[in-house]
């Protein structure tokens, strides 16, 4: 279950932040996708987990969107992570016409738990 947090500078038009939140969760499945955790195609509830924060006045970003994203570490998953990220990057950008943004991906050693 991958966490996004989406951080974003107020430049950035609502209609692009909406869009965002309307791909992601497949776009991130996707790129995280492995045999331990496969994707189906058929997201639940729980299944992604976005947050978007703007940036607040002390921040310092060089970029007005950055897109982080927590899934857990599998061997699978870890070598290939340069591709991973950086196939994400083009279809965040093909879907949402994006141009100037950045994705970092980070696969924790992490444990997950949802009740029913």
């Amino acid at each position: 279950m991958p966490l996004v947090d989406v951080t974003y500078a107020p430049t950035v038009p609502e209609p692009s932040l909406r869009a965002l939140g309307s791909v992601l969760p497949h776009l991130v499945s996707l790129a995280v996708e492995c045999p331990e955790e496969p994707y189906d195609g058929d997201l639940q509830p729980g299944d992604v987990e976005l947050r978007f924060r703007p940036l607040g006045p002390l921040d310092r970003s060089g970029l007005p969107v950055v897109i982080e994203i927590k899934s857990k570490w599998f061997a699978s998953r870890a070598a290939n992570r340069q591709e991973r990220v950086d196939t994400l990057h083009a279809n965040i950008h093909a879907a949402t016409g994006l141009a100037d943004f950045g994705v970092y991906l980070s696969l924790p050693i992490a444990a997950w738990s949802q009740g029913d």
